[in-house]
């Protein structure tokens, strides 16, 4: 079924395939990883049916690709332990951190921001090529879009702390002590889905 695939988009899922085995790898979070990497899991699994019965095109399945790329890192340290100052020292002799002055471990906030923005182009061409709705339509439907399933997932996370484990739970949750969390993380999503309106509205209806 994947052959049917154009050959572009096999080599994203191969790719992302290809991450989500990496990341196991001497996995530091066990206790975790099943919750973090399960959904991307299952979603490669049923990606090639999906994409027969719900075609897209490659760009908007890049950025779905490059999404799940950023979670399936972030998975893999628990999010609130992803080294990045480790790697900007070694690259610039600098962390972001002292560079920024941040108190805490941001990269769950990018991953956020990330969802925002990379939400948009496939959001908006589903919307309008099986929704029939045009660019002030798919505006709409990017927006709603984003601001729902966040909010979801902070009901999500927070059913999870009743549910699971307290270590688990923090560890997933990665809130860091910040009580604000949840909605920093909904206004940041957001906010990535702004910065991309412009190119949902001039995006053209039909795309390849």
């Amino acid at each position: 079924m994947i052959a049917s695939l154009p050959r572009p988009q096999r080599w994203l899922l191969g790719l992302l395939l290809a991450l989500l085995l990496a990341v196991q790898i001497a996995q530091p979070y066990p206790e975790v990883a099943l919750l973090q990497h399960i959904p991307t899991a299952l979603l490669l699994i049923a990606s090639p049916w999906l994409l027969r019965r719900w075609p897209l095109s490659t760009p908007a399945l890049a950025c779905i690709v490059a999404f799940l790329a950023l979670h399936t890192l972030g998975g893999r340290y628990a999010y609130s332990n992803v080294p990045y100052d480790d790697w900007a020292r070694a690259l610039t002799g600098a962390t972001l951190s002292e560079s920024f002055g941040w108190t805490r471990n941001h990269y769950d906030r990018l991953v956020h921001f990330g969802f925002g923005a990379l939400s948009a182009i496939p959001v908006a061409e589903i919307a309008r090529r099986w929704g029939g709705l045009g660019p002030r339509g798919a505006v709409v439907a990017v927006l709603g879009w984003v601001l729902a399933i966040s909010c979801l997932y902070e009901i999500f996370e927070w059913l999870l702390t009743i549910v699971a484990a307290g270590v688990t739970a923090d560890r997933y949750n990665g809130q860091q002590g910040d009580m604000w969390d949840a909605q920093k993380d909904m206004a940041i999503a957001a906010l990535g889905a702004v910065v991309m309106l412009p190119a949902v509205a001039g995006r053209r209806r039909k795309v390849t």
